[in-house]
């Protein structure tokens, strides 16, 4: 459904949680401004830093992946660069975490990207033949008539065994496009695809409305309905995940703040906003900007006005429209800049989702450890569609034992919805897009059709494409 949502923006007053083990977020995994408190006293420091990790090389089988900052040991918090010597064996990106492409071997070379601090380490990566993992069970389809409310219903659902890998699957692999749930499907070699987050449906770019965490980073913010995670361990979370963020740039004049409260998201027009621009967004940000500033390796390299500027593979782009125009002032060519997600429920409770590697946010919950829990006006949404209508969805749910079930729906109010799956055992349980949005893919058929191309989608499988 094209849902009208509105994305408040978080106050500053919001308490700090750590994406990530380094903490502030720049080009690699953390920047401590602590110790960059100017460039220029950063030239001086030249301190080393030891970088060490557990084992002397990296072995990865295909279809897995994973975050070096959970071993990775640093003799100082700052900003770290990754890069492999054979981009077609294995990729890395910001936040260090490693997806291997095909069988073979290369180096990962892990440099101190901050100012007046050096250190380097160089790890071998040996990527492997698929390793198969046996799982309780192998994921199931079925179609199961329920009643609710005296009603009769045909929910169609894919039940998957916990710990199967998981991945947001963008059209195109970036934010801002649609395709078919089928090619999004097929482009990751997944298993199993359902439709995700909302996104703009009619008129403009496509981009999502929810909150969207991919390979470990965060891609769009939402900050409306319910968000699911999944965490490096295998568990999942379920929450209001509320994000905003928290910028410092320290240049020759000293360290001063910014912020911003969209990621890759096109402004409206004539609109005041402040968005961070990643390379998933694509080559450039798509539009002619007031203020943009561009940063790569954690360093300002242009401040342009009225440009669709290229987004630098190793860095983001700030762009500011109306009154926050004056932002960009704050930046200096040479400067450093690194931020924050600050991370709260929507009673501004602090959360950790550090260890979270795919998210996607929709909403609104339904189900709250085994009980029907709905709310959907206190979460933000407006739409009708979604506070008294009935019509077509989907959802996700996680059941005690760990695992998931992907479902579908035609005709429910979201109250019936939510007692549905109740009796489908769902222990958490949350709406995602529906209406023309809804669509479920399951080995190479598409079982329940959407009406329209997709902007995203959830996706599983043993074989995943990274």
């Amino acid at each position: 459904m094209n849902w009208k949502l509105r994305m408040a923006c978080l106050t500053m007053s919001i308490m700090v949680v750590w994406l990530g083990t380094a903490g502030w977020m720049g080009y690699g995994g953390g920047i401590n401004n602590e110790h960059i408190a100017s460039a220029e006293e950063a030239r001086v420091l030249k301190e080393p830093v030891k970088l060490t990790y557990p084992s002397a090389s990296i072995d990865l089988p295909l279809g897995s992946r994973m975050v070096l900052g959970n071993k990775l040991t640093m003799s100082a918090p700052v900003a770290l660069s990754y890069q492999v010597g054979n981009a077609a064996v294995a990729k890395v990106n910001a936040k260090g975490v490693i997806m291997p492409l095909k069988v073979g071997s290369t180096v990962l070379t892990i440099d101190v990207a901050a100012e007046g601090y050096s250190g380097q380490l160089k790890l071998p990566i040996h990527v492997t033949a698929y390793k198969p993992v046996k799982r309780a069970f192998q994921p199931t389809l079925s179609d199961r008539k329920l009643t609710v409310s005296g009603k009769t219903f045909t929910v169609r659902t894919v039940t998957i065994p916990k710990g199967m890998p998981v991945t947001a699957g963008l059209a195109e692999r970036r934010v801002g496009a649609t395709a078919y749930l089928s090619s999004i499907a097929a482009a990751y070699q997944a298993d199993v695809a359902i439709n995700g987050t909302f996104f703009e449906a009619y008129g403009g770019p496509p981009d999502p409305y929810g909150t969207v965490i991919s390979d470990g980073m965060a891609e769009h913010i939402g900050n409306t309905g319910t968000t699911i995670g999944f965490q490096w361990d295998g568990s999942v979370l379920m929450d209001t995940l509320r994000l905003l963020i928290d910028g410092k740039t320290a240049g020759k004049t000293g360290s001063v703040s910014w912020y911003a409260y969209f990621m890759n998201r096109t402004p409206a027009a004539g609109a005041t906003t402040a968005t961070l621009f990643t390379p998933k967004r694509g080559e450039r940000i798509g539009f002619a900007a007031s203020k943009a500033v561009v940063v790569s390796k954690g360093v300002v390299t242009r401040i342009a006005a009225g440009e669709n500027v290229v987004i630098p593979k190793d860095g983001f782009v700030l762009v500011f429209q109306g009154k926050e125009q004056g932002q960009a002032a704050r930046f200096q060519i040479g400067s450093v800049v690194s931020y924050v997600l600050k991370m709260t429920n929507m009673d501004g409770k602090k959360v950790d989702w550090s260890q979270v590697h795919t998210a996607i946010g929709a909403g609104p919950r339904l189900v709250k450890d085994g009980k029907v829990t709905l709310n959907a006006a206190a979460e933000g949404f407006k739409d009708e569609k979604i506070l008294k209508s009935a019509g077509a969805r989907s959802g996700i749910a996680l059941r005690k034992d760990g695992s998931i079930v992907l479902a579908t729906v035609s005709g429910a109010t979201m109250q019936q919805w939510a007692q549905l799956m109740v009796s489908l055992g769902a222990y958490q349980a949350m709406n995602l897009d529906g209406g023309a949005s809804s669509g479920l893919w399951f080995k190479g058929k598409t079982v329940t059709s959407p009406g329209r191309q997709l902007s995203n989608a959830l996706l599983f499988g043993e074989k995943l494409k990274w």
